[in-house]
């Protein structure tokens, strides 16, 4: 087993720019970008350097608002080596969601760019800070924001209250390298280097506090179970702004001084054309990103022969869809991880010399270093192996805490240092996990309990089925009733009768949807986690609807 590694952010990359010092570290091939894994390392100390100037001291809070840009990155590399926590900030907030979390998380710098998706950006922060028009830049003085002093905009246009990019980059010219390195030896590994807000799926979201050494091991574990090196080249298309595009893309490449090669803004096209042209040899993604490129019409011109590894995560990852990759993407020796934020964020993985049907049928086994176990939810007694219970875990991984909420942090973490994690799960006798669902999704039908993992992967082997989420919706009869949202595949037609039909006979009759609704897509997180209880709030509004017609 690995040992534990005692190492900043920032010194990491150090080592591995010393070790390889003209070896690529970072290409955005749409921006002609391409920067040694030495160019890289200066970048991020003149970064570091510049937020030196700016005052922001060891432990302060500077959140980043953008997609995968070059700064992004730089940034997150930037802060390691100076100290500051890095924010990261989901690319869908408005202005409600934004200024809870630059409130809630005491930012005293934000990092953004000018808009995305059609919304600006900058209109959204004017409309939170109107202070910011009239003052001069890192001098903001905000009623509602009292922690926040720097605004710095991504790009070339200046706006009122903002330093640019470049300006930081310039300030650092003004700093000694002896003042950077003297402040990155007073680094702790057990510093807190990372933040990043659970989803708020329920309840307002939660600041999850990741150390150095949560990250730089979670990320060199994730590498070694993929078979990562240093000849290996990244397709990142996940958003960086959460852990998977930060730690399991960005942070393992660095771990082994593999090659980035990041996506932007995700898009189909960019994706194969940057896996071709680059010659990728890893591909990261959620599940409806791989079903994304897989259904394109001009999937077959591309050549993606240099894949050989990957991650599937981020949602359940349906079986015929890791079949598909593997065998049309080939991509043979993908991965699948399964973790959360509050665990940097994997927990347990498949290696890619595990049988076929163990990669597509789990989640893997725990991470080098990493306990899981089982437990009853309501005893918390371990289950024995093949009986389903709450997935825990423990190790180097588990966050410090949710910041400023001590009573959420007492609910996750217990006082043996083990991680609830409120996902339902089944392990084998040789460590091998299957998650069955999220404690608070699981249906109870008249006393059955039913696991909508179970019917999800039952219609995913239906011909005209692209993708499917199963919700329980209020009965008056049993308590709550199945129903399936279903995407059909392209061009292809069916009727919710035929779909009872393909079930009969075949699963359990409790477990056939009594309400089956088809849609074009499926409401999400940025970070491509489906959000069921959307899905579950328009069942009940159709299912009313319906009622009131019949009433």
């Amino acid at each position: 087993m690995s040992e534990v590694m005692h190492i900043t952010l920032g010194k990491l990359l150090e080592q591995v720019a010393n070790e390889r010092p003209e070896h690529e570290a970072v290409v955005y091939p749409d921006r002609n970008i391409r920067y040694t894994y030495k160019q890289f390392d200066h970048l991020c100390r003149q970064a570091a350097k510049g937020y030196m100037k700016l005052g922001i001291k060891k432990g302060d809070h500077i959140a980043i608002w953008a997609s995968n840009h070059p700064e992004w990155v730089t940034t997150q590399f930037a802060t390691g080596k100076m100290g500051a926590v890095l924010v990261t900030v989901n690319t869908n907030y408005r202005a409600a969601e934004l200024e809870y979390l630059l409130k809630q998380s005491d930012s005293t710098t934000l990092v953004l760019m000018d808009s995305y998706r059609g919304v600006s950006y900058i209109e959204t922060l004017y409309e939170i800070i109107p202070e910011l028009k009239t003052s001069a830049p890192g001098c903001l003085q905000s009623e509602k924001l009292p922690f926040l002093k720097n605004v710095i905009v991504l790009g070339e246009t200046r706006y009122p209250g903002m330093f640019l990019w470049s300006d930081i980059l310039e300030m650092g010219e003004e700093v000694s390298n002896h003042l950077l390195d003297e402040r990155m030896s007073s680094l702790d590994p057990d510093d807190v280097i990372n933040m990043q807000y659970t989803s708020g799926t329920t309840g307002f979201p939660k600041g999850v506090m990741l150390t150095h050494a949560n990250l730089v091991n979670n990320a060199a574990n994730i590498a070694t179970c993929m078979n990562l090196t240093y000849e290996d080249r990244m397709c990142i298309p996940v958003p960086f702004f959460h852990c998977f595009g930060c730690v399991l893309g960005t942070m393992a490449c660095v771990s082994v001084g593999a090659t980035m090669v990041p996506i932007q803004d995700f898009d189909v096209l960019s994706v194969l054309k940057a896996v071709q042209n680059e010659k990728c040899t890893a591909l990261h993604g959620v599940p409806t990103m791989f079903i994304a490129e897989l259904n394109h019409p001009d999937f077959d011109q591309f050549d993606l022969s240099s894949l050989r590894t990957g991650i599937m995560a981020g949602s359940p990852c349906p079986i015929e869809v890791m079949r598909a990759v593997t065998e049309k993407m080939g991509a043979s020796e993908i991965t699948i991880v399964y973790g959360q934020t509050e665990a940097s964020p994997g927990i347990t993985q498949t290696r890619t010399n595990d049988p076929i049907e163990l990669r597509v049928s789990t989640v893997g086994r725990a991470l080098p270093n990493v306990e899981v176990k089982i437990v009853d939810p309501l005893t918390n007694e371990e289950v024995p192996f093949g009986v389903q219970g709450e997935l825990c875990t423990r190790g180097y991984h588990v966050m410090k805490g949710y910041y400023k909420n001590p009573e959420a942090t007492k609910d996750a973490i217990d006082q043996d240092g083990w991680l609830h994690t409120g996902d339902l799960a089944v392990m084998d006798e040789n460590g091998y996990c299957k998650i069955t669902g999220r404690l608070k999704d699981m249906i109870i039908r008249g006393g059955e309990n039913i696991y909508p993992r179970e019917i999800e992967e039952f219609l995913y082997t239906h011909p005209k089925v692209l993708d499917v989420q199963i919700v329980g919706v209020p009965d008056e009869k049993y308590g709550e009733e199945v129903m399936a949202w279903i995407r059909l595949k392209e061009g292809m037609t069916a009727t919710a009768e035929e779909v009872r039909e393909y079930c009969e006979g075949k699963i359990s009759r409790f477990k056939i949807p009594r309400y089956i609704e088809f849609c074009s897509d499926f409401p999400m997180t940025a970070s491509g986690k489906i959000q069921k209880f959307r899905l579950r709030e328009d069942a009940n509004r159709i299912l009313n609807l319906q009622r009131e017609t019949l009433i």
